[in-house]
């Protein structure tokens, strides 16, 4: 095939790399979007965000229904098909990549299957379209992460899972191990759990989901060792192998029996940048000891010609931030003055309850010396928290002193995702508590704790009484 030429060249098809070339079109540059499957998505929309979504409704209808008894509603034992269901998560997924194809179409962007490697910082070689080169002006590094193995394991088994494997839904094991308690374990191992297996999460330091909040993490342990067969901190698998009826797995630390089998075995100790097997080698742009593409505020390598956006690039791996850099690098492309200087990205945890947060979280606070307030305002004075029989949760902030202003915000409980999103406005607009108290927030509802936390700190929040 003859060779190519585009002025703009965004390799990975995910959130950032769509959201890229889509800006790149609107702003009016001839751009192609290369990626290794049929239709744009990448992880996010084939194989993570979507699916495991999903898969997590479903889940939360089952124990929405379980729950109903103590309102005296009882509901039969729910009768789960397999085929259906992964059918429907199939569909879904069908759906919005075909969309993002269309869109695509519309808006005049190439979209090429294909491997792209560099050849040199002007030159991509297309592994699947013909073995065709393409020249470019700008490249848009967007190739994302992938699972980070478990070191010291090198059994291969289809028993093994990774997190593409366990949103494949083949079966409902009898026993699965989750090892890492992070995010990703316990969202899928909540799935698994609901459906019936008996679940296991092993975690080698000592509480789950390390790094985040321990206010916002404790009502969630407590659900988790309730749905969950076994939660074990302090303690890592040292050996996996096969055996008669499943794996059977060595275990260190505090988990007794220290040799026990399971039908599968989940591994989700992280995700690492895949840098790697693209060429950066070949051109001048620099990658860190971690694994990570170096990159400036506006996105740009150490080579002139490529940009390099998301989990690729640097923490947090999340799709909105991804999605964020990716306009960011085409408005740079395009000769906009344009920096990401976002104050707060937000995170979710979309287990059952959820958590979010956005901004600076105590812990950082404290190690960083800062004099900062923080208030809490418990769900269980929140009426509509009542109704729903979900008292465990709470809306966190932290204010600066004696400004005011909203520095953090943490949420746990349901639908804490769809929440975090009026602190992340919040901080970004560098609002102060009387901003947020004296916006009228719709009663009953869950967001009512966010004016309700701000008050808190003015001295007079309706629903709680603070001497």
């Amino acid at each position: 095939m003859a060779d190519q030429e585009t002025q703009v060249v965004v390799i990975g098809g995910g959130p950032g790399g769509y959201a890229a070339a889509f800006h790149s079109a609107d702003l009016g540059m001839e751009t192609t979007l290369v990626d290794v499957r049929e239709r744009p998505g990448g992880v996010c929309l084939f194989v993570g965000c979507i699916p495991s979504k999903t898969l997590l409704y479903a889940a939360d209808l089952i124990q929405d229904a379980r729950e109903a008894e103590q309102l005296g509603l009882t509901f039969a034992a729910p009768k789960i098909n397999l085929d259906k269901l992964r059918a429907f998560k199939d569909q879904v997924i069908f759906k919005l990549t075909s969309g993002l194809s269309d869109i695509a179409k519309l808006r005049k962007v190439r979209y090429i299957r294909a491997k792209a490697t560099f050849e040199d910082s002007n030159t991509l070689r297309l592994e699947g379209d013909g073995g065709s080169r393409l020249r470019f002006k700008h490249a848009i590094v967007a190739t994302g992460s992938v699972p980070t193995p478990l070191s010291g394991i090198s059994l291969q088994s289809p028993r093994l899972l990774d997190s593409t494997g366990a949103l494949a839904l083949e079966d409902i094991p009898s026993k699965l191990l989750v090892i890492g308690g992070g995010y990703i374990g316990l969202e899928l191992g909540s799935v698994y759990a609901t459906l019936g297996t008996q679940v296991t999460v092993v975690e080698l330091l000592d509480g789950l989901l390390p790094g985040v909040d321990r206010d916002l993490v404790r009502p969630l342990d407590k659900r988790i060792r309730e749905l969950f067969s076994g939660v074990h901190l302090k303690a890592k698998v040292v050996g996996i192998r096969e055996a008669d009826k499943g794996l059977e797995v060595d275990f260190e630390g505090e988990i007794e029996p220290k040799k026990q089998v399971f039908d599968r075995v989940l591994v989700s100790v992280g995700r690492k940048p895949n840098a790697q097997g693209v060429g950066l080698d070949k051109t001048r742009a620099e990658i860190d000891p971690k694994g990570f593409v170096r990159i400036d505020r506006q996105c740009r390598t150490a080579d002139p010609a490529i940009f390099a956006i998301g989990d690729v690039a640097g923490q947090p791996m999340l799709a909105h931030k991804t999605m964020r850099e990716g306009k960011v690098a085409a408005e740079v492309i395009a000769g906009k003055k344009t920096i990401f200087d976002n104050r707060a990205i937000p995170a979710v945890v979309f287990t059952n309850p959820e958590i979010a947060w956005a901004g600076l979280t105590e812990s950082e606070a404290r190690s960083e010396g800062r004099k900062v307030k923080v208030v809490r305002f418990p769900w269980a004075a929140s009426g509509r928290a009542v109704t729903l029989g979900r008292t465990e949760g709470m809306t966190k902030m932290l204010f600066d002193e004696p400004s005011g202003q909203i520095l953090g915000v943490g949420i746990v409980g349901p639908r804490a995702g769809e929440l975090i999103a009026e602190g992340t406005l919040a901080i970004e607009m560098g609002a102060v508590a009387e901003d947020v108290a004296l916006t009228i927030h719709t009663h009953p509802t869950l967001s009512e704790t966010m004016g309700e936390v701000a008050e808190a700190f003015m001295g007079h929040a309706t629903h709680i009484f603070r001497k």
